[in-house]
């Protein structure tokens, strides 16, 4: 079957409630997922994240069977401007999510690397700034929980969407712990090459995110897009790279029905090159 260092987003199966998701991954062969939870992108988990819905979400997951590797979540965006409400909300979530990676056992909560946006909020340095204090925080957080705080970065529709602004947050981020989740879709889809990527992130990364692109779209089934994702895994190997990977198949270029079998045959694809 799939290598086990080979995970599953439930983000890909976005279409389902959650236990068919879960479902649906298990029946493929996978052992192991990540957990989206991403507002308006995937619905797995609650936006209102109280403790009766982490644990009926956490109740889903350990019945399934499967493991969970992350949760992918979101607190706003860290480079917007809060007053002091909205920062009290957004800690009382993240702390609803850090309790649901450790309810699930998962290893670490990824955050965004900022806004959906490209432009500042108040400056570019400032906003980096901000968005590193904020991952910080959260990382210094999940501590008391027992698990990790990753970030996504590069990501082509947030704040960090190029090599240049993905370097500035990982030198931000030197030495606090947060780690660094690459997505070769969304490295792809900025025109970026993701060898280069790997040379300015050299042993920074915790976790790898799959699906194909071109410039400017990030929604392709892998092999349907420009990433070389062999180059990409013998320069994670040449690295000594040994963490996992993610199918995050979010793509647009199969109906729901053909779901399934894309994601087995790109698990087939992904297991023969790691």
């Amino acid at each position: 079957m799939f290598t086990p260092r080979l995970g599953c987003s439930s983000i890909s199966f976005r279409h389902q409630d959650l236990p068919a998701a879960l479902r649906t991954m298990a029946g493929l062969g996978f052992e192991e997922i990540d957990l989206g939870a991403l507002p308006g992108v995937c619905d797995h988990v609650p936006y209102d994240l109280d403790l009766a819905a982490v644990n009926v979400v956490a109740d889903e997951v350990a019945a399934s069977g499967l493991r969970v590797r992350s949760v992918n979540g979101d607190i706003g965006d860290l480079n917007a401007v809060l007053d002091a409400g909205a920062e009290a909300a957004r800690e009382r979530h993240l702390t609803a999510l850090l309790t649901l990676t450790a309810a699930t056992g998962a290893k670490a909560l990824v955050l965004p690397c900022g806004a959906l946006d490209h432009e500042p909020v108040r400056s570019v340095e400032e906003d980096l700034d901000a968005v590193a204090a904020g991952l910080i925080h959260a990382a210094r957080r999940a501590t008391e929980f027992g698990v990790e705080v990753w970030t996504e970065s590069l990501h082509f529709l947030r704040f960090c969407w190029n090599l240049e602004r993905a370097e500035q947050l990982a030198r931000r981020l030197a030495g606090s712990g947060v780690g660094i989740v690459m997505d070769f879709s969304h490295i792809v889809a900025a025109g970026e090459d993701p060898l280069e990527y790997l040379r300015r992130h050299e042993g920074r990364i915790s976790h790898v995110h799959l699906r194909d692109a071109v410039p400017g779209n990030i929604n392709l089934s892998i092999g349907n897009g420009q990433a070389d994702f062999a180059a990409g895994l013998r320069g994670l190997a040449a690295q000594g790279y040994t963490g996992h990977f993610s199918l995050e198949l979010e793509t647009r270029d199969v109906t729901h029905d053909e779901r399934p079998a894309a994601a087995a045959k790109a698990a087939s694809f992904i297991t023969d090159l790691i």
